[in-house]
């Protein structure tokens, strides 16, 4: 998933962008509201990790801002607030989860699974066209009933058009969710070799591509 986090604190800023990454997952990292308004511009995300008091700002009330201008995409609260009040409050702003510092790493990354399987709808398997299997959340792939190995650059790849599953995603906005800000140039055909190299693995219909239109996975309906 790409992930925006918004953490002005450097070390913890600087901890869990590395172990969010090492996860297979692309984050950008602010340490401002101001830096994340300008990040949030155009760009798309996966899920939002939003620390709650900020040096210009409020990342509760950000959210608040955002959920109230039809934005929907998962957030989770990062914060030292540990009061029953401040956790009604951050959930009632629009917060799909919230963790009081200090925590684990590993629960942070637990607690991002849990949101993606809410967003699945909690199915444990997305069932793509031509015999594909995909698990989301445990990061695992079939193809034909047998299990597929992917780099993490390919994951990146069949794990955004997963996450969007029917629809077409455009070829600079699948850059941007796969490579984020610090991935390949965006000139050069980084995006096209992994495309190809999922095709190799998967098939050659696993993903469509239509000029003008960028590329799409489409799912099966599940059976009853």
């Amino acid at each position: 998933m790409r992930l925006l986090l918004l953490e002005d604190d450097p070390i913890l800023g600087e901890g869990l962008r590395d172990f969010l990454a090492a996860e297979g997952h692309v984050v950008d990292w602010c340490r401002s509201l101001s830096a994340a308004r300008a990040s949030l511009l155009g760009e798309p995300f996966d899920a939002w990790l939003l620390d709650w008091q900020l040096p210009d700002g409020s990342g509760r009330h950000w959210l608040g801002e955002l959920r109230a201008a039809g934005r929907q995409t998962p957030a989770l609260l990062l914060t030292a607030r540990d009061q029953l009040a401040d956790r009604i409050e951050g959930l009632d702003a629009g917060a799909d989860d919230y963790m009081v510092k200090p925590f684990a790493p590993e629960e942070l990354a637990a607690r991002l699974r849990a949101l993606l399987r809410r967003q699945q709808g909690g199915a444990p398997l997305l069932r793509l066209r031509h015999g594909l299997g995909v698990d989301l959340a445990g990061r695992r792939a079939w193809a034909g009933g047998a299990p597929v190995e992917l780099t993490a650059r390919e994951w990146a790849v069949l794990e955004a058009l997963g996450l969007r599953a029917g629809r077409w995603v455009g070829k600079e906005q699948l850059e941007r969710l796969v490579l984020g800000f610090d991935g390949e140039p965006a000139a050069s055909n980084a995006l096209e070799v992994h495309v190809a190299n999922l095709r190799r693995k998967l098939g050659r219909d696993a993903i469509e591509s239509r000029r003008g239109m960028g590329y799409r996975v489409q799912a099966e309906a599940a059976d009853d």
